[in-house]
C-alpha cells in the first residue's frame, strides 16, 4: 500500500490535505437547479449512453472471503454529506473494536469489519471528482490510514449524476483510500462468504434496468452456488416501499431473485438498501426474509413516522398477475416514529436558518406575485395560474407516479401562496405613500411568510406521503445516523444495526497517535447503541396468527399519543 502519509498537526485544509464539508443546503436555489439540471440530463443521456456498459466488458471475478472461519462487515450507505455526520460514522467504523450498549444493561463487542459494502450514494449533491475527495475520501482516509480493510461499492442515484464517471475512477481502478483497498471493475459485485453464504450488490442504474453484462456476471457467479446456499443482496433503493402506488416496483429485484438465484437452489434471507436516510427493519410474516434499509452513513435524516407498518413485495400487477407476494412486517426504526413526527415541527426555524437563498427566492416570488396582483384582473389570473402550476409540480412523489393526492395538496399549496400575496398587496395598499423603500421593506416579510408557508404544507403533505424527502431536506438533521455490523460464522450472518444518536461536532488531531490510529478524534466520546438486539439473518419473522388487524385511525392516534407523552 505504499508509505503511509504524514499525521496531521491540526485541522486546517493544508494540515487535512482536505476541507471539511458542511452539510448540503438541498433547498437553497443553486442546489436545486444544479441538482435538478444534473438529474434531468443523467436520465436522458444515461439511456443512451450506459457506463455500465462500457467498464461491463472488464474481467471481473467472484471475489473470494470464504477461507475465514469468521467474516465481519461492515455495511454503510448514504455517506458523503456534511464532515461531522459522516466522519462520525467513518470513525467509528474504523475503531478496532466497538463496546455498544445491548438495551439490557450489558454490552456487546463488536470488531471492525474486514470488508466495507458501501450501499449507494456514496457523495452528495452529486457525483463530482472535487466532492468525492472533500466529502466522501479525504473522511474516510482520516478515519482509518491505515487498517487494512476491502472496500467495495454500488452507486446510487446521486453517483449517477454524472453518468458514472466520478465512482467507476474512484472504485474501479483499484485505489486506495487510507487503509481501505478498491478491487472491483465494475459498478457491482458478488463476494464469496464464509459457510456458504454471498453477497451480491447490484446496480439498476437510477431503478431503470440490469443491463446484460451484469446479468451474465452474476449467472456466473450463482453457478458456483450449491443448492441451500444464503445471499445478501444489496441494492441501492428500497423498492418494496413503492408497491402501494407503483405494483411493479419491485419486480426487477423478484426477476433477479428468481431468474438468478432460486434457478441455483440459492436463498435471499436479507436484503440490504440505502438511499432513504434512516433505519428500517421489515420482517416477513410466516417467512424468513428481512428488508433492512439502512442509510445513515452521514446524509440528512429521513423521517419514519411516515413508513407503512406492513407492506406486500413483490405485488401482484397486469404484467405480473401470477407474482409470489410476500407480507412485511415493521419491525424497527431508527429514528423512533414519535422522534421522527417531533423533528417535523423544527421545519419552521430550520427551513429558513439553513437554507437563507430559498428565503431570498420567495421574496422574489412574492413580491413579484404581489406587484402582479395589483395591477389588475389580468395579471391577478396569470399568477394565480402560474402558482397553482408551481404548487402541482413541486408536489412529486419522489418514487412511483402522481395520484391525486399529489394533484390536490399542490393545487391547495399553490392557492395559499396566491392568497399571501393577496394579503401582501392589501398591506401594501395601507400605505400612505407606497414608493421603492416600502417593497424594500417588503421583502424580508413576504420571504418569511412565504417560506413558512412552505413549512406548513411539507408537514402536512408529508403525513400524506407526497414531498416526504423535502420536509427533512430542509432541516439538514446530522444526528440519528447508524450503519450495520454483519458477522458471519458457522452459526448463519448475524446483523447487529448500530446507531448514532448525536454525531460528533467538536474534533481534534492526534498529530502523536500510531500510523493506523484514526487522524481526527471526538473531543466528546461519540456513544454508539445498538438500535435493536443482533438477529440472524434467517430467522422466521412474525406469525400471521399473532399479528393483529391494522386500524389506519388507531394507529395514527397511539402515534400522536406517544409523540405528545415524549415532549
Amino acid at each position: 500500500m505504499g508509505s503511509m502519509p504524514r499525521r496531521p498537526k491540526d485541522l486546517t485544509p493544508t494540515e487535512l490535505r482536505f476541507v471539511p464539508q458542511k452539510p448540503v443546503r438541498w433547498l437553497s436555489p443553486r442546489t436545486l437547479l444544479d441538482t435538478s439540471m444534473r438529474f434531468g440530463l443523467a436520465r436522458v443521456f444515461g439511456g443512451y449512453v450506459d457506463k455500465r456498459e462500457i467498464i461491463g466488458n472488464r474481467a471481473q471475478p467472484v471475489y473470494d472471503h470464504s477461507g475465514a472461519e469468521e467474516l465481519w462487515i461492515d455495511y454503510v450507505a448514504d455517506i458523503g454529506d456534511g464532515f461531522n455526520a459522516t466522519y462520525s460514522i467513518a470513525y467509528l467504523m474504523a475503531q478496532d473494536e466497538l463496546e455498544v450498549p445491548d438495551g439490557d444493561g450489558g454490552a456487546v463487542r463488536l470488531p471492525r469489519g474486514s470488508v466495507l459494502v458501501m450501499g449507494g450514494d456514496e457523495v452528495y449533491p452529486a457525483g463530482d471528482w472535487l466532492e468525492y475527495e472533500q466529502r466522501m475520501k479525504g473522511p474516510y482516509e482520516a478515519a482509518n490510514p491505515g487498517n487494512p480493510v476491502a472496500l467495495y461499492a454500488i452507486p446510487g442515484n446521486h453517483d449517477w449524476f454524472d453518468g458514472l464517471t466520478a465512482f467507476a475512477r474512484q472504485f474501479t481502478e483499484g485505489r486506495t483510500i487510507g487503509g481501505y483497498r478498491t478491487f472491483q471493475k465494475r459498478s457491482y459485485f458478488a463476494l464469496n462468504l464464509p459457510h456458504r453464504w454471498w453477497l451480491f450488490a447490484l446496480d439498476a442504474q437510477f431503478d431503470t434496468h440490469l443491463d446484460q453484462n451484469q446479468i451474465e456476471y452474476f449467472q456466473r457467479a450463482a453457478q458456483q452456488m450449491r443448492p441451500g446456499d444464503q445471499v445478501i443482496l444489496c441494492v441501492a433503493q428500497p423498492t418494496w416501499l413503492w408497491t402501494e402506488d407503483d405494483p411493479r416496483s419491485f419486480d426487477r429485484i423478484d426477476h433477479f431473485i428468481r431468474d438468478v438465484i432460486a434457478t441455483r437452489g440459492g436463498r435471499v434471507p436479507l436484503i440490504l438498501t440505502g438511499d432513504r436516510h434512516h433505519y428500517a427493519h421489515y420482517s416477513e410474516v410466516d417467512g424468513v426474509r428481512h428488508l433492512i434499509g439502512a442509510g445513515g452513513g452521514g446524509a440528512y435524516l429521513s423521517p419514519t413516522h411516515t413508513l407503512p407498518e406492513s407492506i406486500t413485495a413483490p405485488k401482484r400487477s397486469v404484467p405480473e398477475p401470477d407474482a409470489p407476494e410476500r407480507e412485511y412486517r415493521l419491525t424497527q426504526t431508527y429514528p423512533s416514529k414519535a422522534k421522527s413526527l417531533s423533528y417535523a415541527f423544527g421545519i419552521f426555524a430550520r427551513l429558513p436558518w439553513l437554507n437563507k437563498g430559498f428565503v431570498a427566492l420567495m421574496a422574489v416570488i412574492g413580491l413579484i406575485s404581489t406587484v402582479s396582483i395589483m395591477e389588475g384582473t389580468g395579471t391577478f389570473v396569470a399568477v394565480t395560474a402560474v402558482l397553482l402550476g408551481a404548487g402541482v409540480a413541486f408536489a412529486h412523489p419522489g418514487q412511483g407516479r402522481r395520484v391525486t393526492r399529489h394533484y390536490v395538496l399542490g393545487g391547495i399549496h399553490g392557492l395559499a401562496q396566491v392568497a399571501l400575496a393577496w394579503a401582501g398587496s392589501l398591506l401594501i395598499r395601507q400605505a400612505d405613500d407606497v414608493s421603492w423603500l416600502t417593497y424594500l421593506l417588503y421583502l424580508p416579510i413576504i420571504g418569511l411568510a412565504g417560506t413558512w408557508l412552505v413549512g406548513l404544507y411539507l408537514v402536512v403533505a408529508n403525513r400524506l406521503g407526497v414531498n416526504a424527502n423535502e420536509l427533512f431536506a430542509g432541516m439538514s438533521v446530522i444526528d440519528q445516523k447508524c450503519f450495520l455490523r454483519i458477522r458471519v460464522d458457522r452459526d448463519g450472518a448475524t446483523v447487529y444495526a448500530i446507531g448514532l444518536d448525536r454525531a460528533g461536532r467538536n474534533w481534534a488531531a492526534d498529530p502523536e497517535g500510531s500510523e493506523t490510529d484514526s487522524w481526527i478524534k471526538p473531543v466528546e466520546p461519540l456513544k454508539p447503541r445498538l438500535i435493536e438486539p443482533g438477529f440472524p439473518a434467517a430467522h422466521p419473522g412474525p406469525s400471521s396468527a399473532e399479528l393483529p388487524r391494522q386500524n389506519p385511525v388507531r394507529r395514527l392516534m397511539t402515534q400522536a399519543s406517544t409523540w405528545l407523552a415524549g415532549r
